[in-house]
């Protein structure tokens, strides 16, 4: 038998498949409406527990892995498919669509931003590339932008949310856990950190250096090179005001060119980071909800059930709608012993409505579920 029979005895097999899959998922949608008028949960856990055993009784030893698998997909398809049936509302995705409907077309131009350090820092730069003529506002911590932005005091926020070298900023996350808001833009900077002391300063007398967690991390090995103690302060734009106030002829601050200017010090080298790509990805956010044109990125934080397969059923969802996974973080709930708070970041169109049924499907897999907004990035 040549590979053209083969194939035709494949598509003969396929061919029932398909009339069969059909069959049993309108025969599950019958069962999805019983279920709702009798007020029985569509999902079974035990059920379907027991139909995969009863599967993996009737398959061969070396191909149990691959009819649970199967099988296991086909459970989150049917489910899928009776939550578009029995649930074409909800009250997430009214509010989204109400979203788009009602933001302005242009992003605004003049308006109130909080950003953490002072003059000079990254987050500065940030505002300024999403915004034409912000008034900043400065404050001394991530969680006093959150608060300038929950009490009014500032229209928008602008927080670093991850590094491509030094990872995620793991207090900005939690803190998302805590206060209300939208993410409205986000944008990335290139991130070129310099050692800056006063004029008269030589490299070989700096004892101390300052700077920012993160910078201190980004140049790890370049400080380790150094031998210098390191003494980690709020902001890089914040150590680098430092050294210029300080009496001090034995100190350096790890911090930008804009920095060096801004504050009258000498670069006594540039660009040490460890890793010439060195970004950071910046998130803008409004107590209110805005969706402006071109929104192709959406972020979602969800507490999930404490048992196995949970996981699978969230990444499962986004696999039948076809939607793509670019960020998956996990952070421990403070105050709750054992449990997470797992953050997604997906990239389809908000107007998608794949995203939308995705949505509605997502809230009930979800002990809590928190949509934070649908915006597009500024590269």
């Amino acid at each position: 038998m040549n590979l053209q029979d083969l194939r035709q005895k494949i598509d003969k097999i396929d061919d029932d498949l398909i009339r069969l899959f059909n069959e049993r998922m309108d025969i599950s949608v019958d069962i999805a409406k019983h279920k709702q008028e009798n007020k029985i949960p569509v999902y079974d856990p035990a059920r379907e527990r027991q139909k995969l055993y009863d599967v993996s009784e009737k398959t061969a030893n070396e191909r149990v892995a691959y009819i649970s698998a199967l099988y296991s997909l086909l459970f989150e398809v049917s489910r899928s498919n009776q939550e578009q049936i029995l649930r074409p509302e909800s009250e997430l995705v009214n509010r989204i669509q109400g979203a788009i409907r009602d933001t302005a077309p242009l992003f605004p131009e003049r308006t109130s931003v909080a950003c953490q350090g002072t003059e000079g820092a990254y987050s500065q730069l940030a505002a300024e590339r999403l915004f034409s003529l912000p008034n900043i506002l400065y404050f001394n911590n991530f969680e006093s932008v959150f608060s300038a932005v929950d009490s009014g005091l500032c229209d928008y926020g602008i927080l670093p949310l991850e590094n491509s070298t030094a990872g995620s900023i793991n207090q900005v996350y939690d803190l998302m856990i805590r206060y209300p808001f939208s993410i409205i833009k986000s944008t990335r900077l290139k991130i070129d950190h310099c050692l800056l002391a006063k004029d008269d300063v030589d490299i070989s007398a700096v004892k101390e250096i300052f700077s920012h967690e993160q910078a201190v991390a980004q140049c790890a090995g370049y400080l380790k090179n150094l031998g210098c103690k390191v003494t980690v302060c709020e902001n890089t734009a914040i150590a680098a005001k430092l050294v210029a106030e300080s009496p001090r002829s034995d100190i350096a601050a790890l911090s930008s060119r804009n920095c060096s200017a801004l504050y009258g010090l000498r670069r006594l080298a540039e660009q040490v980071q460890d890793r010439g790509n060195n970004y950071t990805r910046f998130i803008c956010v409004s107590k209110s909800l805005a969706i402006y044109p071109g929104a192709d990125k959406t972020s979602l934080m969800m507490t999930i059930p404490h048992k196995p397969g949970s996981l699978y059923h969230i990444l499962s969802r986004f696999y039948i709608h076809g939607i793509n996974l670019i960020k998956l973080e996990s952070r421990p709930i403070p105050d709750r012993d054992f449990e997470f708070m797992f953050y997604f970041d997906i990239e389809t169109p908000v107007y998608s409505q794949s995203l939308m049924q995705a949505l509605r499907e997502l809230q009930d897999l979800c002990d809590e579920f928190y949509y934070l907004g649908s915006y597009s990035e500024m590269v």
